[in-house]
């Protein structure tokens, strides 16, 4: 549908686009690409690029700008951009300095993101449900409130307060504890709430097995709710957006962070960009680059970054893979 000249005239359109904001003229088109034919040729082709859909003209004596069909194209058949030495040794520094839990890097690389980026970053955990129980301990708070702490193999702590019919005592919290810690400790939470579900009947005492069952169920049903998710550089909004009621937008869609889960597509592998209509987000100058990075052998967490249309997919790409590398690697897979 589209030859390798033109192929290059549209990639040499979008990039400078993405450096102005202006409407591209067939003469900077020209000063950009890397082809030899004269300024007749190039309006042609942009002509064409236009039947296409690929671009667009908002007034009959403007340039041109892209359309989301052809920033699509582009970033499928684009290559993500070197990074400058710097910007590598700035996250290659991060990563090996940086000996602190799990949820703390996943914080600080937000950051890092936007720092390196300019735009709004998204970091999201693999979730407990992913992770190896290293220990799980009760506390008694009181009358019939039991605290169930469970830690795990990369340093993250769940907390989870159940409330139960009874107030139990101490050995019965500890008889409940001993049962939980076998089976759960070297497992994932759903692995060890199997195993609860699976102890036959009568092997502990039934106070106890109402413990067991009730920190259990409550543990098990905290797997999605420990999916963190970390923003950095919402102050970039007003820089990338003209439009104030866009920015006030994009606030608020970074307040609903299951949405923003759902954007960036948690269960998604490898590296995903969406563009305009893609990300759900009907007519919305908005576009998610973002990648998959992994924790052990089933954990699974994503870094991404948000921005208008315009952005500078090809450094976006390259900067969340990076990233991404960067975490898999502190994490020691």
């Amino acid at each position: 549908m589209i030859d390798d000249r033109r192929s290059i005239v549209l990639q040499a359109l979008i990039e400078e686009y993405i450096r102005t904001g202006q409407p591209v003229s067939s003469r900077a088109v020209l000063q950009r690409c890397s082809v030899d034919v004269s300024s007749a040729t190039i309006r042609n082709d942009l002509a064409k690029l236009e039947s296409y859909g690929f671009v667009t003209q908002p007034h009959t004596s403007a340039g041109r700008v892209p359309t989301p069909a052809g920033y699509r194209f582009y970033v499928d058949h684009c290559s993500p951009t070197r990074l400058r030495t710097a910007t590598r040794e700035r996250i290659e520094g991060f990563f090996a300095g940086f000996h602190e839990e799990l949820s703390n890097l996943l914080q600080q690389t937000s950051g890092l993101l936007s720092e390196i980026s300019h735009y709004p970053a998204v970091v999201i955990g693999p979730g407990f449900g992913d992770e190896i129980v290293r220990a799980l301990h009760l506390a008694h708070l009181g009358g019939p409130v039991v605290l169930a702490v469970t830690i795990g193999a990369t340093g993250r702590v769940g907390q989870e307060i159940v409330k139960l019919r009874f107030n139990p005592t101490d050995s019965e919290l500890d008889e409940a504890e001993r049962v939980l810690a076998k089976a759960f400790e070297g497992v994932t939470l759903t692995t060890g709430s199997n195993a609860i579900a699976d102890l036959p009947a009568g092997q502990v005492p039934d106070r106890v097995t109402k413990i067991v069952s009730v920190v259990s169920g409550a543990v098990a049903a905290s797997v999605d709710a420990t999916r963190e998710l970390y923003v950095g550089g919402t102050s970039q909004l007003a820089s990338l957006w003209q439009d104030l009621a866009q920015v006030h937008a994009m606030l608020e869609l970074l307040e609903q962070h299951q949405h923003v889960r759902m954007l960036l597509d948690t269960e998604a592998q490898g590296t995903s960009v969406r563009i305009g209509a893609e990300t759900d987000l009907a007519d919305a100058d908005f576009a998610i680059v973002s990648t998959a990075f992994s924790v052990g052998a089933t954990g699974r967490g994503r870094v991404g970054l948000l921005g208008p249309m315009r952005m500078d997919y090809r450094r976006a790409i390259r900067i969340v893979e990076e990233v991404g590398d960067g975490l898999e690697d502190s994490l020691g897979v």
